[in-house]
């Protein structure tokens, strides 16, 4: 799929937590429609990137620009998707979708982003639990409400931090399914943290890998596998031995590190 200049710009980046060094001079871009995965090892940042291109964290050094602007004054382009739900338990589907327009827009447009909440709810297979509560939903249909939700508020940007790391791994593969249907359906920009290989393979235009801390960006890996991808698929088998090996290169200082203690 062929992107247009990036919506996303993230150059020299760093940023510490008192003593701690996070970051040290990280850029990258994003294309506007382009689907990004974020992989790297735990505790690297990569949540915390999230925020940082979200205007939720001020880096200390560097410059991050959304759709051309800080991304304080870009908020109303971006939306978040977090690994639990957080759905309301007292409201039903259709009321938790609707939740995200209330919290940006007040009263205004009501009927039209009622009509939009269940246009999205159809969209993530959902028309037919509209008025069903949480408690009434699975995990996998809880997380795809919450989808629904972000996409709601007709934004540019979806950040997505490891939305699907608390389901099993049959629901796993099926929501990476339906991310992929639901991205080709909508052509939204997507920012998609994960920790998982075969994540990153089945739903990435192109894979930002990150390094231990101080992090920085070790490698950026483009996948022109045609969509919709199947994991067997054997061309995909080279960036999956990449991907295997950048990691194990990425856990030898640790090791090296519990030797010497």
């Amino acid at each position: 799929m062929a992107h247009s200049e990036p919506i996303i710009t993230i150059e020299d980046v760093g940023l510490a937590f008192g003593q701690e060094q996070i970051y040290d001079r990280l850029s990258f871009d994003v294309r506007a429609g382009e689907f990004i995965c974020i992989l790297g090892p735990s505790g690297c940042g990569k949540s915390t990137l999230l925020r940082v291109i979200g205007g939720l964290l001020d880096p200390n050094i560097g410059r991050v620009t959304v759709d051309g602007r800080p991304p304080r004054d870009a908020w109303a382009e971006i939306a978040f998707a977090f690994q639990s739900p957080r759905l309301v338990p007292w409201r039903t589907a259709l009321d938790n979708v609707l939740l995200g327009g209330e919290l940006r827009f007040g009263s205004r447009g009501k009927e039209r982003r009622r009509t939009h909440a269940i246009e999205f709810l159809r969209l993530v297979g959902l028309a037919a639990d509209t008025s069903k509560y949480p408690s009434m939903l699975s995990g996998g249909e809880r997380q795809r409400v919450a989808i629904a939700r972000a996409l709601s508020v007709e934004p540019k940007i979806v950040l997505m931090d490891e939305p699907f790391s608390a389901l099993d791994p049959n629901m796993r593969s099926r929501m990476r399914v339906e991310m992929e249907r639901i991205w080709l359906k909508t052509g939204k920009t997507v920012v998609f943290v994960t920790h998982d290989i075969d994540e990153a393979l089945q739903l990435a235009d192109r894979t930002v890998v990150l390094s231990n801390k101080p992090t920085r960006v070790l490698e950026i890996i483009e996948l022109q596998k045609g969509r919709p991808r199947a994991l067997a698929d054997r061309d995909l088998d080279t960036r999956r031995e990449k991907l295997v090996n950048l990691f194990r290169s990425l856990e030898q200082p640790a090791l090296h590190k519990e030797t010497v203690a």
